[in-house]
């Protein structure tokens, strides 16, 4: 996907990324501490204001761009839905309790598992928004193309 941003220095994508993963956090965090689903409003609004933002910072990578992605520093502020949730669990230790869980063959803590679910609801409406935002102009193409235009009036006058 080719963005305005793209020509965006790496730190500034960076910041740029924290701000938006940051803003995240404190979305599921509130979500979480209210018992209320990600999925409903001002939790769904607030996610989606994130994507839009990180979309038009040219954060969110292309199909190509997600699959060539490792986790790395270069890869860091990209924000595909499983790169952001991985910056999530890590930044609250998940991956780290589910891999010491699965070693010793334990389930996760209650809040850990709270959080673990959180996330899954994070990456589905990121993966279904990525979706529908790519496919928007395939969709779209046909109903510009038919629209009338101000010239073809012909009226009788």
């Amino acid at each position: 996907m080719n963005h305005p941003a793209d020509s965006l220095a790496p730190e500034a994508q960076r910041r740029a990324a924290t701000g938006i993963v940051d803003v995240i956090e404190t979305l599921i965090t509130e979500s979480q501490r209210e018992t209320r689903p990600l999925e409903v409003d001002p939790g769904r609004s607030g996610l989606f204001e994130c994507f839009v933002q990180a979309e038009q910072q040219g954060l969110i990578p292309d199909e190509a761009e997600s699959a060539a992605a490792g986790d790395n520093e270069e890869t860091e502020h990209l924000l595909s839905p499983d790169l952001l949730c991985r910056q999530l669990a890590r930044r609250w230790g998940l991956d780290m309790a589910a891999r010491e869980a699965q070693a010793m063959q334990t389930k996760l803590p209650a809040d850990q598992l709270e959080r673990m679910r959180l996330l899954w609801s994070v990456m589905r409406m990121w993966m279904e928004w990525k979706y529908a935002w790519q496919r928007w102009p395939e969709y779209h193409r046909d109903a510009a193309a038919a629209e009338p235009t101000d010239s073809a009036d012909t009226s009788d006058d």
